[in-house]
C-alpha cells in the first residue's frame, strides 16, 4: 500500500472526498474519485472546484499529472486496490441514523470488489456499522469473505473545513479494522500519506473514537449556551467570562455559545451514539440533555428577535430581516444543518419578511429540509436600512461589520461581532 502508482478508490466526492483523493494523489497514488453527480466529475474533468476550501490550482496539478480523475462509473471500482467511502450519514425524520448512503454505497460497488482489496469507511457512524452493515453487504454482494477474500476497515474523517491551520494531512488519522492484516493494510494506505497514523483494535473502537470527539464538542457547547441563557438573566457577558477563564493554563478549554449546532458532525453524532445505547439498555441521560439545549438554540434567537422587534412597536409578523451569514460556520460554504436555516423556517413560518447575504454562498439551493428560494442580497448602506433588524448568523470574516454597524436600524447578534456595547446592537 505503500508504493507510489497505487490506484485507490474514493467513494463521494464532497468536503471530505475530494480533500482526500487530492491528498492521496499529492502522496503519489493514482486515485479514481467517484460521485454519482455528474456535475461534480464534470467539474473536476477541468480541473473546476465547487468547494471554497479546495482551490481549483490544487485539482488542476493533480490532474496535469494524471494522479486523480472522477468518474461515476462504479465498474471501474475493479481497477483499484483500495476503496475509501466518504458518503453522508444525516438523520432520519425521527433524529435516527439514516444508512441508506451508506448501504447505497456497498451495494453499489460490491459486485465489483476483487480477492486482495482493502475497504474502508470513513463516514462518522455508530459502533458497530462497519461489521454489521458494510460486511454483509459487501458479502452479499461480491461472494468474497471479509477477513479472507478482500479487507475491511474503519477510518474516521477529521476535516474540518475552514481551518488554515491543520490540513486533511496533518490532522492524525485513526485506524480500526477486525483483523490484523486488515489493520497493517489500512495503516500503510493512510501512512503513504497522513504525517501520523493511529491504529486502534477494532472497527468499533475506531468509530466510537469519532462519536466520542464529536459528542465532547456537542456536550461542551450546551454548557456554554446553558451558562449564556443564565449570564442573559444575571446582566452578565458570557463572553467576557469565556475570555477570562481561558487565561488559565490548565484544566479549561474554551466552547462557545451560538445560536445552535451546526455541520456534518457535531449536530448528528451525539444521536447515533444514544441511538447505538438504547440497544445496550443504557440511557444517555446527560448527551440527551445536551442535545436538548443545542437543538433549543435556534427558537432562543428568535424569541430575542421578536423581543427586540416588540420593544420598537414592530410585531414579528410583517418585520423585514436580514439574515448575514447561512453557512453552518464562519468562512466556509457549507449549509449541512446550519442553524441559520433553522432559524429562517421558524421566523418564516412566523410571517417575516426574510432576505439574507453570505459572501461564500450566492444562492440558497434546496436541502433535505429547507427550500427558501432566495439569492444573497448586496450589501451596501441602502439594502441594509431597509430592513427592520439585521441577525448576524455566521460571522464570516469578509463581511464589512462596520457598515452593518453604521447603517442597520437594528442588530441582533448571536456570534458576539460586535464586543463593546452600541445602542441599537442586541446580543443573542
Amino acid at each position: 500500500m505503500k508504493r507510489k502508482g497505487q490506484r485507490i478508490g474514493v467513494v463521494g466526492l464532497g468536503y471530505v472526498g475530494l480533500p482526500l483523493s487530492l491528498t492521496l494523489a499529492e502522496a503519489g497514488m493514482e486515485v479514481i474519485g467517484f460521485d454519482v453527480d455528474p456535475g461534480k466529475t464534470r467539474k473536476l474533468a477541468r480541473s473546476q472546484t465547487y468547494l471554497n476550501t479546495v482551490p481549483s490550482s490544487r485539482i488542476r496539478a493533480q490532474v496535469a499529472e494524471a494522479r486523480f480523475e472522477a468518474s461515476t462509473e462504479f465498474a471501474r471500482v475493479a481497477e483499484v486496490e483500495a476503496l475509501v467511502y466518504c458518503v453522508p450519514t444525516p438523520l432520519t425524520a425521527h433524529r435516527e441514523p439514516d444508512m441508506s448512503y451508506i448501504e447505497r454505497t456497498a451495494r453499489d460497488t460490491a459486485p465489483f470488489l476483487h480477492r486482495g482489496m482493502l475497504v474502508v469507511l470513513e463516514s462518522t457512524t455508530y459502533p458497530g456499522t462497519t461489521d454489521e452493515v458494510v460486511r454483509p453487504i459487501l458479502e452479499a454482494g461480491s461472494g468474497l469473505r471479509a477477513d479472507k477474500d478482500f479487507y475491511l476497515a474503519f477510518s474516521p474523517e477529521r476535516e474540518d473545513p475552514g481551518n488554515s491551520r491543520f490540513t486533511t494531512r496533518t490532522i492524525p488519522k485513526v485506524v480500526g479494522a477486525d483483523s490484523p492484516a486488515a489493520l497493517k493494510r489500512a495503516a500503510a494506505l493512510y501512512g503513504a500519506a497522513f504525517e501520523k497514523v493511529i491504529p486502534v483494535s477494532s472497527t468499533r473502537a475506531a468509530e466510537m473514537v469519532k462519536i466520542y470527539e464529536n459528542t465532547f464538542r456537542a456536550v461542551n457547547i450546551a454548557l456554554a449556551n446553558e451558562v449564556k441563557l443564565l449570564c442573559e438573566r444575571m446582566g452578565l457577558d458570557i463572553f467576557e467570562i469565556i475570555r477570562a477563564a481561558a487565561t488559565k493554563p490548565f484544566g479549561f478549554m474554551p466552547f462557545y455559545p451560538g445560536p445552535g449546532l451546526g455541520g456534518h458532525c457535531i449536530p448528528i453524532d451525539p444521536f447515533y451514539l444514544t441511538w447505538k445505547a438504547r440497544e445496550f439498555d443504557f440511557p444517555t441521560k446527560f448527551i440527551e440533555l445536551a442535545g436538548e439545549i443545542n437543538t433549543a438554540m435556534p427558537y432562543h434567537v428568535v424569541e430575542r428577535v421578536t423581543r427586540v422587534l416588540s420593544d420598537r412597536g414592530i410585531p414579528l409578523k410583517r418585520a423585514r430581516i436580514l439574515i448575514l451569514g447561512v453557512a453552518y460556520k464562519k468562512d466556509v460554504d457549507d449549509l449541512r444543518e446550519s442553524p441559520a436555516l433553522k432559524i429562517m423556517s421558524i421566523l418564516r413560518k412566523e410571517g417575516a419578511k426574510l432576505a439574507y447575504h453570505d459572501p461564500n454562498i450566492p444562492k440558497l439551493w434546496k436541502t433535505r429540509e429547507y427550500d427558501f428560494g432566495l439569492s444573497s442580497v448586496r450589501l451596501t448602506a441602502g439594502s441594509l436600512k431597509g430592513f427592520d433588524a439585521v441577525l448576524i448568523a455566521t460571522d464570516h470574516t469578509a463581511v464589512n461589520y462596520d457598515l452593518v454597524r453604521r447603517h442597520a436600524r437594528l442588530i441582533v447578534d448571536t456570534r458576539n461581532v460586535y464586543k463593546r456595547a452600541h445602542p441599537h446592537v442586541a446580543p443573542a
